[in-house]
């Protein structure tokens, strides 16, 4: 099996594993032994539900990251209509919003690794470079706004759902040293809000710079990140 299959096969068995099928015992088993295939361990990081990493890893060599184009996919069930219509969302309009998370997830990474750190982000491998693969699987938007401007309202207790599964490699070598995954849902505060394109923007984005800082919080400690 080539890479590249090898890699949608590891993708697929994690996006069914982050639904609720996730508590069959059958899917935690598929789900264990995919993230620890190459010999990474289960380890624990604050505010991430689920880390392997290898053993004796760590990320103190590392300066600068090397962050791949972000990968999105939407739940399997998300079939939404438009915010205040009764029409299915388009083709066009799914890509729309895949690939505006793909940039705003990118983004985010970017900033919180550049500007209060002294990480830089580049394009090429390098001695001191870490290669970032970041997927983000289950993508469940609530009230999904395609429309620059209007009247209409919709209102939700939360704008959704993702998960990131990500892959932390040494760039020049390939070798894997760690392996994450983690599931957020937007803010919530009990009561109904309104939703639109600006609210489920701006929780994505939230979301993402929370998961970028502990990256960034990772390369400042500089710890063997899977040392027994």
């Amino acid at each position: 099996m080539n890479n590249i299959s090898r890699r949608s096969g590891l993708v697929a068995v994690l996006a069914s594993a982050l639904v609720p099928a996730a508590v069959l015992a059958d899917a935690k088993s598929d789900f264990e032994a995919t993230m620890s295939h190459d010999g990474l361990e289960k380890i624990s990081i604050k505010g991430i539900d689920v880390a392997y990493a290898k053993p004796g890893a760590t990320l103190a060599g590392y300066n600068r990251v090397q962050i791949d184009p972000v990968e999105v996919a939407f739940r399997k069930d998300w079939d939404p209509t438009k915010t205040g219509s009764q029409f299915k969302l388009t083709a066009e309009d799914r890509e729309n919003i895949r690939t505006g998370v793909a940039t705003l997830v990118h983004e985010e990474f970017v900033k919180a690794l550049e500007s209060k750190s002294s990480y830089k982000v580049v394009q090429a491998a390098g001695a001191d470079v870490l290669r970032v693969r970041i997927n983000i699987l289950n993508l469940y938007v609530n009230a999904p706004d395609t429309k620059s401007a209007g009247r209409s309202r919709t209102y939700t207790v939360s704008a959704g759902e993702m998960s990131m599964f990500a892959e932390l490699f040494d760039s020049e070598s390939g070798e894997p040293l760690a392996r994450i995954v983690d599931r957020r849902e937007g803010r919530s505060s009990g009561m109904m809000q309104i939703s639109g394109k600006v609210e489920n923007t701006g929780q994505a984005r939230d979301i993402a710079s929370s998961w970028a800082r502990i990256l960034r919080d990772g390369l400042d400690r500089a710890h063997g990140i899977g040392k027994k």
